[in-house]
């Protein structure tokens, strides 16, 4: 979209300071899964992540505190979480090494695609609710994969719920990506074809 009317500069607002407990959340999770690897305590990490993921951004249109800091914090907040995650399970050995390296894969080729749009009066990539619909699968995977490493009937049931999120949630997050990309085409397209003709 093009670029939105300015929002407010403010810092400390409710919905930023849950956006900013959330980031403090993304190393403690780290620490909680390779360290003392306390599995109880780094699903409650992911859980309380989880509400506030909500809660951020339901406050600020609920308060009117939509903040340009706000709109950096959510999605750095989401992608921190997701990387912070995947290379957490793969380390411990929950999930292959391909399988946590195709997430981040997908952000860095459409985080390559921000010059372009950039140079022609874009903010940001067009959303896509096929893009919600993939993180709220992953959301539901990572904490069940997690539940998973271990034994038992429960943790059986977990692993293959989690598996089944986390094979949706993969293939949701890239089909989103392509789709990202190619709403990127057309509207560098479209600009192009918009273009006046130079006068000789």
């Amino acid at each position: 979209m093009r670029d939105a009317p300015p929002r407010s500069t403010r810092v400390w607002t409710v919905p930023n300071t849950l956006s900013m407990a959330r980031l403090a959340g993304v190393p403690l999770y780290l620490w909680l899964v390779l360290g003392p690897q306390a599995d109880g305590w780094a699903l409650a990490v992911l859980m309380v992540s989880g509400v506030t993921d909500f809660l951020d951004g339901y406050l600020a249109r609920k308060l009117d505190q939509r903040s340009a800091l706000g709109e950096i914090l959510d999605p750095v907040a989401d992608r921190l979480y997701i990387l912070a995650v995947v290379v957490g399970l793969a380390l411990r050995g929950v999930i292959p090494w391909w399988f946590a390296l195709i997430l981040p894969l997908r952000d860095a080729l459409l985080w390559g695609l921000v010059p372009f749009l950039r140079t022609r009066g874009y903010s940001a990539l067009p959303v896509h609710f096929l893009g919600k619909a993939a993180t709220f699968n992953l959301l539901y995977a990572f904490p069940l994969l997690l539940l998973g490493d271990g034994h038992g009937a429960v943790a059986v049931l977990a692993r293959v719920f989690g598996w089944a999120f986390a094979i949706w949630g993969v293939a949701l997050y890239w089909w989103a990506g392509i789709l990202y990309a190619y709403q990127v085409y057309k509207l560098l397209h479209d600009d192009d074809r918009r273009a006046p003709e130079p006068h000789a």
